[in-house]
């Protein structure tokens, strides 16, 4: 039986973007629609898909509307912390929003509209391997005094997800059924119309309409990645490990140029990568528990991904 994967974050590209790319005229001023009555400064599609609107990172989902919640002051915290001025601020609350508004224009459940995508969404009947809470566990707390919502094991393994967020997460899949979602995906030509540079962002990123620039300094993915040769088309890579390399190449501080592909991640361990050049793809598909089933950190997982890549890389001669 195949593996099944929390997608987390690879909601956004695969899901939530190629709706608003379909449905959603991307220029038209949304603030009042979505309740921003007091900002200066139009609120638009273009902006959400690129996270260039302004918004911090996260607010907990409780079903109150997100533009009364940031009227709110907020503790201290790296997810409640506001944007960067003049910087596009990666925020899930941008793809909160993309499904508000997905709903308003269609009439239709998000749930509904994200069956088109060809993911499973939750609650899973397949169960991934389990995680601790991520981060938004502790924002939570801090944010709202609501009680944060019960675990459950077919449910998306953050807390924001738990409590039902669509536009963010909420979707997993099999190796397969990722392989023909992907197809899917690239024939439509919906990673075309995200690879658009529209927005410069926090440390250095450069975000296109759903997906980000990948640089190709020394040690970064985008260095790997370009050596694989034109047209290997569309695969999806699993490892079901739990062991972490020990030596990986360190990414250069300076991140270089870019390396022809862009890319996406999950919190959970996924990761997403496509060359517009030759339409082709690469997802990587892991769970973030490592040994004794601990979460791993950012440079561990970092670690991982890099392994997975470089094997599939060196078949390819690169």
């Amino acid at each position: 039986m195949s593996r099944f994967y929390d997608l987390a974050s690879l909601a956004k590209p695969l899901v939530t973007a190629p709706l608003a790319l379909a449905y959603l005229d991307l220029d038209a001023d949304r603030r009042w629609a979505l309740g921003f009555h007091d900002r200066e400064t139009p609120l638009t599609v273009r902006q959400l898909l690129s996270h260039s609107s302004g918004l911090p990172p996260w607010r907990p989902f409780t079903g109150e509307p997100l533009a009364a919640q940031l009227r709110r002051p907020v503790p201290d915290h790296p997810l409640l912390r506001p944007a960067t001025p003049g910087l596009a601020t990666y925020s899930d609350l941008n793809y909160r929003l993309l499904a508000e508004l997905l709903v308003a224009e269609t009439g239709v459940p998000f749930a509904r509209l994200g069956a088109a995508s060809g993911l499973s969404p939750a609650p899973w009947r397949e169960v991934p391997e389990v995680l601790p809470d991520a981060p938004d566990a502790e924002a939570w707390r801090l944010a709202t005094e609501r009680p944060l919502p019960p675990r459950g094991a077919h449910l998306p393994q953050d807390a924001n997800a738990r409590a039902g967020m669509p536009g963010h997460a909420g979707y997993g899949t099999t190796a397969p059924q990722l392989e023909a979602a992907l197809t899917c995906w690239v024939a439509a030509g919906w990673p075309d119309r995200m690879a658009v540079e529209a927005a410069a962002g926090e440390n250095a990123a450069r975000w296109g309409l759903g997906l980000q620039v990948l640089l190709g300094g020394s040690g970064h993915f985008g260095q790997l990645l370009s050596r694989l040769p034109q047209g290997p088309g569309i695969h999806v890579l699993e490892d079901p490990t739990q062991a972490v390399p020990t030596v990986i190449p360190a990414p250069d501080p300076d991140a270089g140029v870019p390396s022809g592909w862009w890319f996406h991640l999950g919190y959970t361990g996924p990761a997403l990568f496509y060359r517009p050049g030759d339409r082709s793809c690469v997802a990587l598909l892991l769970h973030r528990g490592g040994p004794g089933g601990l979460m791993l950190d950012a440079e561990a997982l970092r670690a991982r991904r890099w392994e997975a890549l470089a094997r599939f890389v060196g078949q390819w001669g690169g």
